[in-house]
């Protein structure tokens, strides 16, 4: 009888474990948005690079995964005259410019959207 409850709370354990591995894989990840999915991404109404003649690359911080990176690349593609590229792997944004760049501007951008510029670097 002992064997048997054993062997139900022990099934229990797992049955949960795989939900919530099921739920976490289907929803995101743990680190930003548990219990919401990826965001939806920003576009930029003006995709021809010959009109965005400044360019900056941010070093951007905190950032673990991909929701990370979209929630970046979205506030920064918020902003007028401004369409922006986040790697995850580099942890860094190319961000062309309509007018010369705004440091404050995007560096705030960045910071409500929960991450921090750690560095700037442009042409």
């Amino acid at each position: 009888m002992q064997n048997v409850v054993i062997a139900l709370l022990l099934a229990a354990v797992i049955g949960l474990a795989v939900r919530r591995t099921l739920k976490k894989a289907r929803r995101g990840g743990g680190c930003c948005g548990e219990h919401e999915g990826a965001p939806l991404r920003v576009t930029v109404p003006d995709r021809s690079k010959a009109h965005y003649p400044y360019e900056i690359t941010l070093s951007i911080g905190g950032m673990t995964c991909e929701n990370c990176a979209r929630r970046v690349e979205n506030a920064l593609n918020s902003l007028d005259g401004v369409w922006a590229t986040v790697r995850i792997d580099t942890h860094t944004a190319r961000v062309l410019c309509k007018e010369p760049p705004d440091a404050a501007s995007l560096s705030q951008a960045v910071r409500q959207a929960g991450y921090v510029v750690l560095d700037q670097s442009g042409r």
